[in-house]
């Protein structure tokens, strides 16, 4: 298996840490609002990443936190606390966003099929800890205190910036997003960023007491400790989005190596930016969508599932409606094709030669794809052409190669092809689905439609009709 190696800037080899064990860590979200389509975009490969692995026989603890204090509104340790400042807009607690949000952003995950992470961790969960590993800096002389809270030094830290390729003092230079060089007063450096922030007198929510003063965690301090406490003091992977890399990434390399004296990860894996008809999502453009707002326009999520593994993760990805039909419709004809050949066929006769040996050509290709740098985009044109191959009276046996390798497909692509097998019906689903398909073609429309409200009514079964035939759901 290889995959590309922010850190190295290269492809490379995989090779975990110890023996087939891979602790995989993802930067969690912040849960103070809706998670959009691009943060998801994240997730949905983070998520195609883990299932490569298992796919390759690796054992995989994967860990993820919940940033529920600590992330300001930018990078630069002003202004408020993400999560407070949406508490007073919607006048509530912070508690009550947290619940809230949280809550949120695991439906569309479960929606888009993303395999639960094995540990999720909230930031303020592990207060004693995060308080922990300040001490241990604060003891080897990398931290400074300041009216507004406790920095780390960055020009302590002699390899910062490494991640991005950048230097210290190249860094210090130049202002790195604007924001980064308006800081509180009494920092060394514009790098140098807060591990304990201090709160205002009237902030009661989500502080805490401690010897260096009453606060809460910086953003970075608390996934070097979550990541720390559940997977040690080295990583075989981390992932995250391209806009962490110079900033969030970077600190959290300066804080974990600074303490344990070793490199902290050994492959960094990031995801390219999401676009929206070819720009950047902002509120004033009004085009920042959620998993909810393409269901209200019709469209499943794991049709967006499928737009985002049609390209590749390192690769700058456009989303237009106009594309999102374009997968609907592609991944409806492929629950179609399922659909169709998954009917109980009584014809036998065996598998031809060359007909196996086709087939299991395209799944040496598709994992070999799958495998390098999750190839999935060129491994789903091989699907395509497998299934294509496929579209010919073929019998009992030939049939079963087919239906098991597709399902073998979706055991990377999350695309719940197993919920489109005709055997999953009752028999006299199956029956009514078989007459309604008769009515269609007999242009019978008036039936038809009644037997589609039937099925829907006495076996929760939606019906939706494609080019290549119709499409099943059990709701």
């Amino acid at each position: 298996m290889k995959i590309y190696n922010t850190l190295s800037k290269k492809e490379e080899e995989f090779k975990p840490l110890k023996n087939n064990h891979v602790g995989f860590y993802t930067c969690g979200p912040t849960v103070y609002f809706y998670a959009h389509i691009g943060n998801m975009r994240n997730y949905i490969i983070n998520d195609l990443l883990e299932r490569v692995l298992i796919k390759n026989n690796y054992t995989v603890k994967h860990v993820m936190n919940l940033t529920d204090v600590g992330h300001n509104i930018g990078d630069g340790d002003l202004g408020e606390d993400k999560i407070r400042d949406e508490a007073k807009k919607e006048h509530k607690t912070a508690e009550q966003i947290i619940e809230f949000y949280s809550n949120a952003f695991f439906e569309d995950a479960k929606k888009l099929n993303i395999i639960k992470p094995d540990v999720i961790s909230r930031a303020s969960e592990n207060i004693k800890q995060i308080i922990e590993f300040i001490e241990k800096l604060n003891e080897k002389g990398y931290l400074y205190k300041t009216e507004t809270g406790v920095y780390f030094d960055t020009a302590k830290f002699k390899e910062y910036g490494k991640l991005s390729g950048s230097t210290f003092k190249s860094l210090n230079e130049q202002q790195i997003g604007g924001a980064r060089v308006q800081r509180p007063e009494g920092i060394k450096n514009i790098t140098d960023f807060a591990v304990w922030r201090f709160a205002k007198p009237d902030e009661k929510e989500m502080v805490w007491d401690t010897t260096f003063g009453r606060g809460f965690p910086g953003w970075h301090i608390e996934c070097s400790t979550i990541a720390y406490k559940f997977l040690g003091e080295q990583l075989d992977i981390h992932c995250g989005g391209q806009d962490h890399i110079q900033v969030h990434h970077t600190n959290e390399i300066a804080q974990s190596e600074s303490l344990f004296e070793k490199q902290f990860v050994k492959y960094w894996v990031h995801i390219e930016f999401l676009t929206v008809d070819g720009k950047k999502m902002s509120k004033s453009l009004k085009n920042i969508y959620t998993i909810n707002d393409l269901e209200k326009k019709g469209f499943t999520p794991l049709s967006f599932r499928f737009m985002v593994i049609s390209v590749h993760y390192r690769k700058m990805m456009n989303f237009t409606f106009e594309g999102l039909k374009h997968y609907y419709d592609a991944l409806n004809s492929i629950y179609a094709f399922i659909s169709k050949i998954s009917v109980p066929n009584e014809k036998i006769g065996g598998i031809d030669k060359e007909f196996a040996k086709t087939i299991k050509e395209y799944k040496k290709l598709f994992f070999e794809l799958v495998s390098d740098d999750l190839n999935i985009p060129n491994a789903i044109i091989k699907m395509h052409e497998m299934i294509n191959y496929s579209k010919k009276d073929l019998n009992k046996e030939e049939t079963a190669v087919v239906l098991t390798t597709l399902l073998e497909f979706d055991e990377i692509l999350g695309l719940d092809f197993k919920k489109h097998l005709s055997s999953k019906l009752s028999k006299e689903a199956l029956e009514l689905i078989k007459e309604r398909e008769l009515s269609r073609k007999g242009k019978d429309f008036e039936k038809s439609d009644k037997l589609r409200d039937k099925l829907l009514k006495e076996y929760k079964i939606k019906i939706e009709d494609t080019k290549e035939g119709s499409v099943w759901y059990s709701v």
